[in-house]
């Protein structure tokens, strides 16, 4: 009898002692995540990334917590780790490609090379960021279509960010014929930029004779506008320059062929 009860209350002892730890355990996670989220949060990361890792960082230290209390109602808990520690290198190598974007998508996250409302250009995309998820990021094209890139993707590529900058410089090539007034066609593209309400004074615009070419004399002209305003300026300066060409009797060269028919004698 006194051999019985002593193994019972052993057992009794093993199992107050698990739920203990449990029990104790499970507070200490608690306090260790509420920690985290808060230093995470003075880190100024990303609230996708910070409950992502939460959740991660919960489930690892109860597996933990589970493990010793395991151990000490004398489970053979080596076992055990071997077998978890083979589940996680299938599902890793099963998870490959999902796992390169989580990866991915942490460090997108993290170092933030393009924020929501930022025209990119990225994983062979070019578009608006919506959305920036663990796994993917989500664009709107020019012509409202959604693509979903893979995270893996964009950051394997050359990041292209057009809104990272407050302006952006506008370079355009026109072209007048040989014959033309080279200074009066470079007076009428000064004229036009630097009328255009929407062109920076500063940094200076650019205009300036950059090439002989074979059938033009090509003239760089490089305004600065603000990023937003970089489309509609464009194609308002391309315009004008048309107009203003035609109206002062400058040329546009355009590529053409001569034929010459050479009549034979009968």
């Amino acid at each position: 009898m006194e051999t019985t009860g002593s193994i019972v209350g052993f057992w009794l002892m093993n199992i107050l002692y698990a739920a203990l730890i449990v029990f104790v355990g499970r507070i200490a996670v608690k306090w260790l995540i509420k920690l985290s989220r808060k230093l995470m949060v003075r880190a100024n990361l990303d609230p996708i990334l910070i409950n992502f890792l939460s959740v991660i960082a919960n489930a690892v230290l109860m597996l933990f917590i589970l493990i010793a209390a395991l151990d000490q109602l004398g489970v053979d808990t080596t076992s055990m780790i071997a077998v978890l520690g083979a589940a996680g290198l299938a599902v890793g190598l099963a998870l490959k490609d999902s796992l390169q974007n989580f990866a991915a998508g942490v460090m997108l996250i993290m170092f933030r090379p393009f924020k929501i409302g930022d025209f990119v250009e990225a994983g062979g995309t070019s578009g608006i960021i919506e959305h920036i998820s663990i796994f993917n990021t989500i664009m709107k094209t020019g012509d409202n279509r959604e693509v979903i890139v893979p995270n893996g993707q964009i950051y394997a590529d050359t990041i292209t960010n057009y809104s990272a900058k407050d302006t952006r410089r506008i370079d355009m090539v026109f072209g007048i014929g040989y014959g033309d007034d080279l200074l009066k066609a470079k007076q009428i593209l000064t004229d036009i930029v630097t009328n255009h309400p929407k062109v920076l004074a500063e940094p200076e615009a650019v205009i300036r004779v950059s090439e002989l070419a074979d059938s033009s004399v090509n003239f760089d002209v490089r305004p600065w506008v603000n990023a937003g305003d970089y489309w509609p300026v464009r194609s308002e300066l391309i315009e004008q320059v048309k107009l203003s060409f035609d109206e002062n009797g400058v040329s546009i060269p355009f590529p053409q062929m001569d034929v010459h028919v050479n009549k034979l004698e009968s």
